[in-house]
């Protein structure tokens, strides 16, 4: 068939053809976003989930949707080597320059760029990769401690302030939100807190892997109080099968229910591999429908696919020791697995492994469902891991 015409977008952050199965999801963060900008009480939103379940999809189409409402918004992505000052400064001046054309907002707008400047030159010595223009000379006393939790929160009244004043609001979307460190994330939630205590409307809607539940908590214990943590899953049968037929049924072609029923079972719901599956399946086909032959071509296609891209780009992250870790929790299948049976697989102690543990979840490689549990954040990696290391050798030597 013709490629040109093939509907299906795999890829980091693609938006699919056809966002089924989170319909709810998007409708709960909707009515959440319109209560902020009356001024009524609404909880934040984290969505956490494992990769390759469209969370970062799901945050752009809410993002988009906050637009649509007349909200203003800002997105960012919070990498592991750059810290929430400067991921927020220049978006925040972006929005802010916005706010300051209206009329009503302009006195208070220009004032939270004011406090945006003594906020920028306050905490430069400490966050050193702060870049962000300014416009407007500091304010004395507003947002210029050098003290990350209250000039946040300074700063975030200020801006809300204005948005309050162009009867808008403020919605900050903010997707890897679990490599925050802990002390940027307390201040980000002290600072919110602040503003829902007044009413102001400003809405954080964040993403991030599993941990990011117990990271929010200790970072403030009230943080459970604060966030709904909806949990961005797999699809269901229904869903997945919608994810595919539709996309097809729009260009004309079919797929026999064997075919479906195939790609529905091996990619197991996880939306970022039904876009892959349909994406070489319609590649693979020479005319409509699509058959399980063509789907089992595919496959051998895909797989190779993603362990080039998907499933490599993490695995090269790994120190030796490390992948011998995840080969042995490989070793125990799918997963979650207890801890104690990782260390005997390699041979060593719990307590002589947890430095490594604590690593890998830092790098979101893995995630601890429960006390003493671990599994992997990246859905099918033990089949990958056995597939690139085929013999499971524990090794002791840097262990």
């Amino acid at each position: 068939m013709d490629p040109v015409r093939n509907p299906f977008a795999p890829g980091a952050g693609a938006p699919p053809p056809e966002l089924a199965g989170r319909d709810s999801l998007l409708e709960s963060v909707s009515i959440a976003l319109q209560r902020v900008r009356r001024g009524s009480p609404a909880k934040s939103v984290l969505m956490v989930g494992l990769r390759g379940v469209g969370k970062t999809v799901l945050l752009d189409r809410m993002r988009k949707q906050a637009g649509l409402l007349g909200l203003e918004t800002i997105q960012v992505e919070a990498p592991e080597d750059r810290s929430l000052p400067a991921l927020l400064a220049p978006e925040l001046r972006l929005a802010l320059l916005r706010l300051s054309v209206n009329d009503r907002a302009r006195e208070r707008a220009t004032r939270a760029l004011r406090a945006l400047a003594g906020f920028a030159r306050g905490l430069k010595v400490k966050y050193q990769d702060i870049e962000v223009g300014l416009d407007f000379d500091p304010e004395p006393g507003l947002a210029d401690n050098g003290d990350l939790q209250g000039d946040l929160q300074a700063l975030l009244e200020s801006a809300a302030e204005a948005a309050q004043a162009a009867e808008s609001a403020l919605a900050l979307f903010v997707d890897e939100l679990q490599y925050v460190r802990k002390d940027q994330l307390a201040a980000l939630v002290t600072a919110l807190h602040r503003c829902s205590q007044r009413r102001l409307p400003v809405m954080l809607v964040g993403a991030g892997l599993p941990q990011l539940r117990g990271r929010m908590g200790n970072a403030k214990s009230y943080a459970e109080r604060m966030f709904d943590f909806p949990e961005v899953g797999p699809l269901d049968d229904a869903a997945a099968r919608i994810a595919i037929t539709r996309p097809l049924e729009a260009e004309g072609v079919g797929i026999e229910p064997a075919a479906l029923e195939h790609i529905v079972a091996v990619t197991r719901g996880y939306p970022y591999f039904l876009q892959e599956w349909g994406k070489h399946a319609w590649d693979a086909a020479d005319a409509s429908p699509i058959t399980l032959e063509d789907v089992q071509r595919a496959s051998a296609i895909v797989v190779a696919a993603l362990d080039e891209s998907f499933f490599r780009v993490r695995f090269d992250r790994l120190k030796p020791s490390e992948r011998r870790y995840m080969r042995a929790m490989a070793e125990l299948g799918a997963g979650p697995h207890r801890s104690g049976e990782i260390a005997v697989k390699l041979g060593r102690s719990v307590t002589s492994l947890a430095p490594m543990r604590a690593d890998l979840i830092a790098k979101g490689m893995i995630w601890s469902p429960g006390h003493g549990e671990t599994a992997f954040t990246v859905p099918l990696f033990d089949e990958f891991m056995r597939r690139i290391m085929p013999v499971f050798a524990p090794g002791t030597d840097d262990i």
